[in-house]
């Protein structure tokens, strides 16, 4: 069935489009906030960008979901889901209305960073919630429907919520204060998603009464040890293992890839001082790579009805790898927007198989952890990579050495899965 089609079914159901409409204008928030954070940082007219800059601001970034993350489930399986929803929005519009204050008073440095990494790591709760409430709005047999619509639809609300605060804050003509006030208006849409998600009733969304749940306490004593017995059952597991380890090399040099195109949209493509034309360059290379990855969500369920998931997540490496050693040949915007396009159908389609590869292959019984543990590893891959280009990235972002380390790692990360799938498909019996 087609994503029109998909999306169609899911939406007959009035709790759904609440939950559907609660997260679309919590993304499209997010969208406008990650504008204002990302002109704040990386073109800002006040500061110089680097890579170790940027290695800084995306380890905050990222650090929510790689600490809060395995802790979240424990919390969000005794708390009303709904309540967390409209709570979580509320805290978040409070905190970036503060965060917009101290961006107006020219405050920098780690208490700008703690600010915004509070923001995000409540945004970490809101997103699992969203997750887990899901099953709560559907019927069992459209839950893989809502559950391929509704991710892809919140990555299109983030881009449109990207372009409105590019637009805004060209408007009003870049710089702190614009920044400031591009954050305010992400405060007021957390809000509304707020309103939207108290229409909702508080018991709507979960948990279920479960009597031999664990203490709370207890519970979160536990997640150490869960994420050790996560690691152990991947291990037992080689399919769930090969494409973990896939899914974390591909980050790791998308990670790469990120960061060299901020800082050649920022001091590269354009004059340093220019920050307006950098920041637009960039949003046009955003917008491609969310094409790319809407353009994968079509593509892959075609794909994988007539190849395995496994070739398929070796073709997108190899994809990766060829679009990365086309700049060693040649460089310039209308390569990188469409560089962009061709990584996001690689990210996106890679991910959507090794989802898939490791629900089918976990049992059941340690697929919360597994999934805990998988988050973690994709979130610190992309924070190793920072940590990498802030080593190695010269301010321009021009390295003819790391686009060839990336192309490498890339395709070497394609061809060691192709091969670590084919020995493992020859060593377990056909029925």
């Amino acid at each position: 069935m087609s994503f029109a089609g998909d999306l169609r079914d899911v939406l007959r159901g009035r709790d759904f489009r609440r939950l559907y409409a609660t997260r679309l204008s919590s993304q499209f928030a997010d969208g406008v906030l990650q504008v204002a954070l990302a002109s704040l940082f990386f073109f800002s007219p006040e500061r110089q960008t680097t890579a170790g800059g940027i290695a800084a601001a995306f380890t905050v970034l990222l650090l929510p979901y790689s600490l809060v993350g395995p802790f979240a489930g424990v919390l969000l399986d005794r708390w009303r889901r709904r309540q967390v929803l409209v709570r979580a929005n509320l805290l978040r519009a409070a905190m970036v209305l503060g965060v917009a204050v101290l961006i107006a008073l020219d405050v920098e440095g780690p208490v700008l960073y703690l600010a915004v990494l509070a923001c995000l790591s409540v945004n970490r709760f809101f997103l699992a919630g969203l997750s887990a409430s899901l099953p709560h709005v559907v019927p069992r047999h459209e839950l893989v429907m809502a559950n391929a619509v509704t991710p892809t639809s919140g990555t299109v609300a983030a881009l449109l919520g990207g372009g409105a605060g590019y637009l805004l804050v060209a408007a009003l003509g870049g710089g702190d204060a614009a920044d400031a006030q591009t954050a305010v208006v992400a405060a007021l849409a957390y809000a509304g998603s707020a309103l939207v998600a108290r229409t909702m009733h508080p018991d709507l969304l979960g948990p279920d009464p479960d009597e031999g749940r664990p203490a709370t306490r207890e519970a979160l004593r536990h997640v150490a040890s869960g994420f050790l017995d996560g690691a152990r059952h991947v291990r037992s597991h080689p399919r769930a293992a090969h494409a973990l380890a896939a899914i974390g090399g591909h980050r790791f040099c998308y990670g790469v890839s990120t960061f060299t195109v901020i800082l050649l949209y920022r001091n590269h493509f354009n004059p340093p001082q220019d920050v307006q034309a950098g920041l637009g360059g960039l949003a046009a290379a955003v917008s491609a790579s969310g094409l790319g990855f809407f353009t994968a969500a079509l593509v892959t369920p075609w794909v994988t009805a007539r190849v395995s998931k496994q070739a398929w997540v070796t073709a997108c490496l190899l994809l990766a790898g060829a679009v990365q050693a086309v700049y060693l040949v040649r460089l310039d915007e209308v390569l990188v927007v469409l560089g962009a396009f061709l990584l996001g159908v690689s990210a996106q389609g890679s991910k959507i198989c090794v989802d898939t590869l490791v629900q089918e292959s976990v049992d059941d019984a340690f697929r919360g952890r597994v999934f805990s543990l998988y988050d973690v590893l994709f979130n610190v891959a992309f924070v190793a990579a920072a940590g990498a280009t802030a080593l190695v990235l010269p301010p321009s972002g021009v390295s003819a050495p790391v686009v060839l380390a990336v192309a490498l790692g890339y395709a070497g990360t394609g061809l060691a899965y192709a091969r670590a799938s084919r020995r493992w498909a020859a060593r377990v019996p056909t029925a």
